[in-house]
């Protein structure tokens, strides 16, 4: 305890929340560390249940691919860029010491925080409302969003991702009702105050819209509220590196933590000098506030002065970052690649009633390879030659829970087979196979 103190956390708030932690004297526990099917089990294994979950994220594809998946800027060629995969250890890290300090279950904070963005899209968030709008076009404007990377997180830990069991059959991830509430639920881009866990566990894929619905955990909410402040953090220093922000910019943060902290203020002189911006003592007054202000009674929250901060931040990473012209530009090349993609791919729903889609992707082997394979295995598609028969006999059975999630036969579940192989999609790979269909 005198540890953390000497950091400058609160000492009376230190396992403030440890009558909550998701352990088995916890009426959610049960619940908590339920799996949809069976699951087997090692005699040798000393690992919890949480910790099986992470290293099963751990060595999934989803997670490898996040190594050249989008942040903020596309496709980076600066080795020192953030990436979605940097992220996703970012908001570990501040979800871990939140939960740790608080008396939480840190093993349930990181498998969660680990996993939260395994369903995302190529080209950040960008990409995901590309692959929204090609959803929506039935809907209406005013419709429930048809793909969010928090849906399609838990949709790739339910179905796409598999792993091989001691037999060597490969076998969905099959995580715990915890963690699996946690990715769908982790949406941090709603301002809030005093988050609380919701009391009931509920059917995940009755959640229709991101960030309404509170996570079934404690931990889920930590995982939540860090992966704010993770990102407002880090974005800030990569727009520097990129020369995104000038001098009227770094004024206008002095102005804003003048406005909302005072220079008075601890944490303040993170952005004294004017020329830049100390990310890691801004996420560090972050967690302390946040350690500092909440409890059980309250809900995970920041001090009014550093809620007006991070509402401000975002506003200011929205109109100098985000927004900014040159991420724009991308933007648009970035659209045009998966329309592209979607366009090319939908004409082959005639050929794959009948096997034959590297037929019409002949001109584009390596999206009619790679399309071909994700047809076999998460389809009814059975292709025509007998060399990719013999392939697909050969191979183990992926999916002994759900042996076929889309129906080539269907246009509205072929349409959303599309979306999800593009969705699997690194910048780069997408890039890679758009540049075969447009090159002659």
């Amino acid at each position: 305890m005198d540890f953390y103190y000497k950091l400058g956390y609160p000492k009376c708030m230190k396992d403030a929340f440890i009558k909550e932690k998701c352990i088995s004297e916890n009426p959610k526990w049960a619940q908590a560390n339920k799996r949809e099917l069976n699951f087997y089990s090692r005699n040798n294994d000393i690992r919890t249940e949480f910790e099986r979950d992470y290293t099963r994220i751990l060595h999934c594809e989803a997670y490898r691919r996040l190594k050249h998946k989008t942040q903020v800027f596309f496709a980076p060629h600066n080795d020192h860029i953030c990436t979605r995969m940097e992220h996703v250890s970012h908001v570990a890290s501040v979800a871990t010491t939140i939960a740790k300090y608080l008396g939480l279950n840190d093993q349930l904070t990181s498998a969660i925080a680990l996993g939260h963005d395994i369903g995302h899209a190529p080209f950040g968030h960008h990409g995901e409302d590309c692959l929204n709008n090609l959803l929506e076009q039935k809907e209406g404007a005013n419709a429930p969003k048809k793909f969010w990377h928090e849906r399609n997180s838990l949709f790739f830990a339910d179905y796409i991702e598999t792993l091989p069991d001691p037999n060597g059959i490969q076998r969905t991830l099959n995580l715990t009702y915890g963690v699996r509430d946690g990715l769908i639920c982790h949406c941090g881009e709603i301002d809030q105050q005093g988050i609380k866990p919701r009391n009931e566990a509920i059917d995940l894929y009755s959640i229709k819209r991101p960030g309404f619905v509170q996570p079934y955990t404690w931990e889920g909410c930590v995982v939540k509220v860090a992966d704010k402040i993770a990102f407002l953090g880090r974005d800030i220093e990569d727009a520097r590196t990129y020369h995104i922000l000038d001098m009227a910019s770094y004024r206008q943060l002095r102005e804003i933590v003048g406005s909302t902290l005072g220079f008075e203020k601890k944490g303040a002189h993170a952005l004294r000098s004017g020329k830049a911006v100390n990310t890691t003592v801004l996420i560090n007054d972050l967690i302390v506030d946040l350690c500092e202000q909440s409890s059980p009674e309250k809900g995970l929250c920041f001090s009014k002065e550093y809620f007006n901060f991070l509402i401000e931040l975002k506003k200011f990473s929205f109109a100098n970052i985000y927004n900014h012209w040159r991420l724009k530009e991308f933007a648009i090349y970035a659209e045009n690649i998966i329309r592209t993609l979607f366009r090319t791919l939908q004409k082959t729903q005639a050929y794959a009633k009948t096997g034959r889609v590297t037929q019409v992707l002949k001109l584009y082997p390596k999206l009619g390879s790679t399309f071909e394979d994700w047809l076999i295995r998460y389809s009814n598609y059975r292709p025509y030659s007998m060399e990719k028969r013999a392939f697909v006999d050969r191979k183990p059975v992926l999916h002994y829970d759900t042996p076929q999630i889309f129906d080539v036969n269907d246009n509205e579940s072929y349409t959303k087979c599309i979306i999800e192989y593009i969705s699997g999609m690194t910048d780069q790979f997408a890039i890679q196979v758009y540049e075969e269909i447009i090159t002659f």
